[in-house]
């Protein structure tokens, strides 16, 4: 048995003098940490507490939704004004681990959440560059069903497991940190060389809250093997403003390909709200997939997921 100091801290300025200590881990609902501890993934020297921290606020306002990082899953996805403006993001939320997670859950732990695949947390200790770096990637002449298709390297072709993330992308949101603010797409990290560093984050650099501008229609849309509990296959978050049947504006991200959300970087805006038309204008975004032969459905799951998303909750609840 190992062990761990823990610290319940009583303000940022404090969270941020403990959370500078070599060997030193934040935590807050400890959904996911807690399970690493037992575990022995995560082994640090000190847990310092943060989750008396004023930062749980939910306000929604004329420049947008702003979030603080305690604030809860399920308070986040129960919000009513969440629900009606950033429905993407209560969907996100809601498709989420369990109501009983979502209930400790809070938002910038979910964003914390690290990058894996089955083999992460096997019961056998396999070579796993995350766990033990400089061990080898298991997955990628193993099981790769789950395993990347965008993003990913010799080292590691985990996928990033953050529903709430993908949603945020596509949302074009901001992550306010201690030390900076930025954009959520550029929160997490690809692999590389370095797959046991997950996001761009700086040791003992805590995440404040996040900013989503005023948001267009938008959905979540989640592509999983079983029907709750479940990690992506695939994921998409779509949110775009349509006239007469036509694409004005749009932005989608994916999820459940990649080591971290994926944005979509096609233009869509003339493209008509009909499934052939969408299928050839999103086609050149797979064009870099480089898939394992087990996960190369993903591309035409992916695809469909994007027209899906497009043609029937933004198709009904866009229109102008």
């Amino acid at each position: 048995m190992r062990d761990v100091g823990y610290l319940r801290v009583g303000d940022t300025a404090e969270a941020l003098t403990a959370a500078a200590r070599p060997g030193a881990r934040l935590i807050a609902g400890g959904t996911e940490l807690v399970n690493l501890l037992k575990e022995r993934i995560e082994q640090p020297d000190l847990l310092v507490d943060i989750s008396r921290l004023p930062l749980t606020d939910i306000t929604v306002g004329p420049d947008g939704l702003h979030l603080g990082a305690l604030a809860r899953m399920s308070d986040v996805a129960a919000h009513p004004e969440v629900r009606s403006g950033y429905p993407a993001i209560a969907q996100a939320l809601e498709l989420s681990a369990s109501p009983q997670l979502r209930n400790m859950a809070t938002m910038g732990g979910n964003l914390m959440q690290r990058t894996r695949c089955p083999y992460f947390r096997a019961d056998h200790d396999l070579p796993c560059n995350k766990r033990r770096p400089g061990s080898g990637c298991s997955a990628i002449d193993g099981d790769h069903r789950a395993a990347a298709i965008f993003g990913a390297s010799e080292s590691c072709v985990a996928t990033h497991p953050s529903d709430l993330a993908v949603a945020l992308v596509a949302l074009d949101a901001q992550v306010r940190t201690t030390a900076r603010t930025l954009p959520a797409r550029d929160l997490h990290r690809l692999p590389g060389d370095q797959p046991h560093r997950d996001t761009v984050l700086d040791h003992g650099e805590m995440i404040l809250g996040i900013d989503v501008p005023v948001s267009p229609p938008s959905a979540y849309l989640k592509v999983r093997e079983r029907g709750s509990y479940e990690f992506a296959l695939v994921s998409v978050a779509v949110a775009a403003e349509t006239s007469g049947g036509v694409i004005r504006t749009a932005r989608a991200a994916l999820g459940g390909v990649a080591p971290k959300p994926w944005p979509l970087d096609v233009d869509l805006a003339g493209v008509p709200l009909r499934r052939d038309e969408l299928r050839a204008a999103i086609a050149p975004a797979f064009a870099a997939a480089r898939p394992l032969p087990g996960s190369e459905f993903k591309i035409e799951l992916a695809q469909r997921a994007v027209v899906r998303a497009l043609t029937k909750p933004i198709g009904l609840m866009g229109e102008t």
